[in-house]
């Protein structure tokens, strides 16, 4: 007996469609039931009552929705029948069938979103491809606050192509306005689930930072991106620099190395390409490298420093040292610098000693003083002319 029961809805046994796509049309059927039952109703009681159009219509609608004024009232057999009918029918079944389904489909709506299976209507959103093996939560939330803290970028959707929450982003990350896909970005039907074609950036993220082998799954994601002309705008993250080539020839816009305690240098590469070029030749001493000179700061301001040091080829000043040994980075040109020292951006296989930079402030003095002078003479020249 149980092998013929029918299921309640047929349709949800063909598990090969969507149940979003089957609620839909169900109610959509269940609305075009219940609108001809209508207009057969007023028709009749246009026709067989004593009624108005307006009232026919009146007294229909009143009915269906059980409300019942009484001030009309079918007064002729077919009229009553056809209003026994229209309330039996069209109130008490159908009205209830579309309230139960659109309740089902708000639980699975809410159920797909709650996993990641929701495809939302996006567009120059941000993607963000696979995450971090380790504190991929902490990731994304100082990724996110670092992206929203950027003019025009305050409001900007962020989308995470992810298997890694299964059962929904943590409550952190979905009250930051994250939200995510459950899927991979080498499948392609993914990438187009999230709308990959009108992203305004997409950030392909290292499976496994200290892993070799993630490049090859970061390549396979990359060569989709490519074939559907996206390498424009992606940024992707490369363990092995000798892959770099690689992906550069598939035409990736910036190419970075994994640096996951840093999340700031992702979204500088995102939002500013080239700046990330900087930022890691500072993590490293292969180029150039910040380095700390101690050395008394005075009578120069912080114009005078930059330039003396220019000029003298020693390298490109990013902050000094005050007297409290606080680091003031980016100070007012125009104020007399008073400090214990620099942190200059010099030249790995060429660092200049302590005593280079010191020759090189003592000399701007000398320079700046027989300018001062000359440009004292000249006033004094002037002033004496009739």
């Amino acid at each position: 007996m149980l092998r013929n029961r029918r299921p309640l809805n047929p349709e949800h046994e063909q598990t090969h469609l969507p149940m979003g796509g089957l609620i839909r049309k169900r109610v959509k059927r269940l609305f075009l039931i219940l609108a001809g039952l209508l207009s057969t109703q007023v028709l009749i009681m246009w026709n067989v009552e004593d009624l108005s159009l307006f009232e026919s219509i009146w007294i229909t609608m009143t009915t269906v929705s059980t409300v019942g004024y009484g001030d009309f009232a079918p007064k002729t057999t077919l009229g009553r029948l056809s209003t026994i009918l229209i309330m039996f029918v069209g109130a008490i079944t159908l009205l209830t069938l579309i309230v139960s389904d659109f309740i089902e489909y708000r639980f699975y709506r809410r159920e797909r979103i709650l996993t990641g299976r929701w495809i939302y209507k996006m567009k120059g959103h941000i993607i963000v491809i696979n995450t971090p093996k380790h504190g991929g939560e902490q990731y994304f939330m100082r990724f996110a606050s670092q992206i929203r803290s950027i003019p025009e970028y305050e409001t900007i959707p962020i989308m995470l192509l992810t298997r890694q929450f299964p059962q929904g982003l943590p409550t952190e990350l979905a009250d930051m306005g994250l939200i995510h896909y459950h899927g991979s970005g080498f499948e392609p039907e993914a990438l187009k689930a999230v709308h990959a074609g009108s992203a305004r950036h997409i950030v392909v993220l290292a499976s496994d930072e200290t892993d070799l082998q993630s490049d090859s799954l970061t390549f396979d994601i990359a060569h989709r991106l490519s074939e559907q002309n996206l390498a424009c705008n992606t940024t992707l993250e490369c363990v092995e620099d000798g892959n770099r080539g690689r992906f550069k020839a598939l035409g990736i816009r910036t190419i970075i190395r994994p640096v996951r305690t840093y999340p700031e240098i992702m979204v500088r590469s995102v939002v500013a390409p080239g700046s990330e070029k900087v930022l890691e030749d500072m993590f490293n001493y292969e180029h150039d490298h910040p380095h700390r000179y101690d050395l008394k700061l005075d009578d120069l301001n912080w114009a005078d420093i930059v330039s003396a040091l220019i000029r003298h080829d020693i390298g490109t000043a990013l902050a000094y040292i005050d007297n409290d040994n606080e680091i003031i980075c980016h100070p007012s040109t125009h104020d007399e610098i008073e400090g214990s020292g620099l942190i200059v951006l010099v030249k790995s296989t060429d660092t200049p000693g302590v005593e280079v930079v010191q020759e090189a402030l003592d000399r701007y003095r000398d320079f700046l003083a027989r300018w001062h002078e000359s440009n004292g003479k000249a006033d004094d020249r002037k002033a004496d002319m009739p």
